[in-house]
């Protein structure tokens, strides 16, 4: 009846007529075999890719010298450490790894932990309202030493000796790129603030540019020495008759407990930081089960909810409810679906994440189980976008009575979304700058760098059938180098909250894990891998490994269509980095992030169900991804065509 209506008007049919014709050629052009901007990889023995090209070379020359998936991955990791790519040493990392000799897929928690000190008290004592971007106090002790000493000595085969060689000969020089050479003199009015950063990072002193240039060899001394104390420890270990895993653990124990630790923890104190060598000494890796749930058969994997990644599951969860693929790749209907699953499912990380280890009360199982998520699903309103969306209640899914609710409803008044007090159609007082900017939406360029902030990837396979996907990160330019260890400290501390109202998981605390972006991705699809994929990019993280499982699983897309294809991203969450102010990290509702290649019609029809929209040249964010070919038996690769990452394969 509806178009017979619409014929009956000219104008009218014809706009129905080209939304219909929009729409078609959207899920077809999403189907067929499209060219990308950078081709595909393919290996039948091994597969390697990471945030950098010399360091995905580091992870091929492992390959080649016999080291499996986890030497291979450890290598990419400590080269693309000691490239700075967008991380250090003393960072973190996170990792999923499947073990084809058990089956079974495993989580390792290298994060570090809040120092002695690090209290609520003692940071609103300094003015903060979350613990500061930048500098000693920004710092959680370093988790990648210990991380890739765990995966090596548990689940590689080579020593350190072999495996850290490559990051080795590139901390005693190597022809730094561009992107690092620009990224450091952007900041050096930063970096000049630290003495050791000083030493290091700028190699020109009084001169114009005083970062390096592009292509300069640049040289790392004391972040050699200390590779080399590590390496040292393990040899000698291995001379006195030790086994290669007690060798490896000689090597960590002089970085979190030896003479590393001691130049460590004094550089932190001269400079004004917390972490002390009982810290140090404390902290270890924790292996892990994982979190996962499974869609349409495939059963995909994410970190505990000491990360963002089960948001990723929340969302799949709601999704499942809808029929995704006759909507259409990115048609008004499915951008219109898919932004409003994943303000759900970030509107409960943002209440009910944090550190596992200091509760017993996160309703992880209520907030992943599939009758939760259909209840979630139907609050959304399929015509106009919710810029009230709130944390839910999961507790009555467990057989349990949510003990936060008079804090929810402190937290919706104090944070300006108080439901009880509005309709569908008001706007929060907060909010109302952000929906002026409807017709002419401008980019906050602070903002969106804490919602962008990046890390870096590491996806690698082998033939035995080792799968590893880690999104390291902490120690990103500009950072403060501990002592004369070469090593850039952490700023993971940011990712806490100080006041209970915001999130009561994820409150600040001594030896507590801060609830973090960093999200590696395992699927499983009939007992066998199917996928390994991550990325960089902050908040946005898991909104692009959202859409590119999606666009293999529902539009049929190869894993290089999938890393390339035009995302969409939302504001409409709390930012988990940078920013002093509740203000700097508050939702900003209905602003929506869209390729250039989105119709002016579906745009059009976006305004009107009450976004705010920005349009990007790419928005997929720098995807590693790594697909099985049973069929073949074969390894695709995927690298995205948005940033330096790269990838080997053989």
């Amino acid at each position: 009846m509806d178009l017979i209506r619409q014929y009956l008007n000219p104008v009218a049919f014809k706009n129905y007529f080209m939304k219909k014709l929009c729409l078609l050629l959207l899920v077809s052009t999403s189907l067929i075999a499209q060219q990308t901007q950078k081709p595909p990889l393919h290996g039948k023995n091994w597969m390697a890719i990471t945030g950098k090209p010399l360091a995905a070379t580091a992870g091929s020359i492992v390959f080649e010298r016999g080291g499996n998936a986890v030497d291979a991955a450890c290598a990419m990791l400590a080269a693309t450490c000691t490239m700075w790519d967008v991380l250090s040493w003393g960072g973190e990392t996170q990792a999923l790894i499947y073990n084809p000799k058990t089956k079974q897929v495993l989580a390792i928690n290298a994060m570090g932990v809040a120092p002695t000190g690090a209290t609520p008290d003692f940071f609103k004592s300094k003015g903060y309202g979350f613990p500061p971007e930048y500098g000693p106090l920004a710092a959680t002790t370093p988790g990648t030493p210990g991380g890739i000493c765990y995966m090596l000595s548990n689940y590689g085969t080579m020593s350190l000796k072999e495996v850290l060689a490559p990051a080795m000969q590139l901390a005693a020089g190597y022809p730094i790129d561009a992107q690092t050479a620009n990224s450091i003199e952007r900041g050096k009015d930063k970096i000049k603030e630290w003495p050791y950063s000083t030493k290091v990072l700028l190699t020109h002193p009084g001169q114009k540019r005083e970062a390096p240039e592009a292509g300069e060899i640049f040289v790392q001394k004391d972040l050699l020495a200390t590779l080399q104390k590590m390496v040292d420890a393990e040899q000698s270990a291995l001379k006195k008759g030790k086994t290669r895993k007690e060798a490896i653990q000689a090597a960590y124990d002089r970085f979190y407990k030896g003479d590393i630790a001691d130049e460590f923890v004094r550089g932190v104190k001269e400079q004004g930081g917390l972490i002390t060598k009982q810290d140090l000494a404390n902290w270890k890796p924790i292996e892990e089960a994982p979190t996962h749930i499974n869609y349409k058969g495939i059963d995909v994997y994410k970190l505990q909810q000491w990360t963002q990644g089960p948001a990723l599951l929340q969302a799949l969860n709601i999704l499942e409810n809808f029929d995704l693929k006759s909507m259409g790749y990115n048609s008004t209907k499915y951008i219109h679906t898919v932004y409003q699953a994943m303000n759900l499912s970030f509107a409960d990380r943002d209440f009910y994440y944090g550190d596992p280890k200091f509760t017993t009360q996160q309703p992880m199982t209520g907030l992943l189980s599939k009758a939760y998520a259909k209840q979630r699903a139907g609050e959304i309103n399929a015509l106009q976008n919710n810029p009230n969306t709130a944390p839910g209640d999961p507790y009555p899914y467990e057989g349990k009575q949510n003990p936060f609710l008079n804090l929810l409803k402190q937290r919706a008044i104090a944070t300006g979304t108080d439901t009880t007090k509005s309709n569908s159609s008001a706007i929060p007082v907060h909010d109302a700058v952000v929906m002026q900017q409807v017709m002419n939406p401008k980019i906050d360029p602070e903002y969106m760098d804490r919602l962008w902030r990046g890390t870096t990837s590491v996806e690698a396979a082998d033939k035995e059938g080792w799968v590893v996907s880690i999104t390291p990160s902490g120690g990103w330019l500009p950072a403060v180098i501990a002592g004369n260890t070469g090593v850039g400290m952490s700023q993971r501390m940011q990712s806490f909250v100080l006041d209970s109202i915001i999130n009561p998981f994820n409150v600040v605390a001594p030896g507590k894990r801060p609830r973090v972006t960093l999200t590696p991705s395992l699927a499983m699809k009939e007992g066998k891998p199917f996928l390994a994929f991550a990325v960089q990019g902050g908040d946005t993280q898991d909104q692009n490994l959202l859409q590119f499982f999606l666009n293999m699983v529902e539009f049929g897309m190869t894993v290089q269509q999938a890393t390339e294809a035009a995302n969409i991203n939302s504001n409409q969450l709390w930012l988990s980095l940078g920013g002093s102010t509740m203000a700097d990290r508050k939702p900003k509702p209905g602003n929506l992030l869209l390729g250039k290649t989105v119709s002016e019609l579906i745009k059009k029809d976006l305004r009107g169900m009450g976004y705010s929209i920005s349009v990007g040249d790419r928005t997929s964010g720098p995807i590693n991804a790594i697909y099985f070919d049973w069929k073949h038996g074969s390894l695709w690769g995927g690298s995205s065509n948005n940033g330096e990452d790269y990838g080997i394969g053989w």
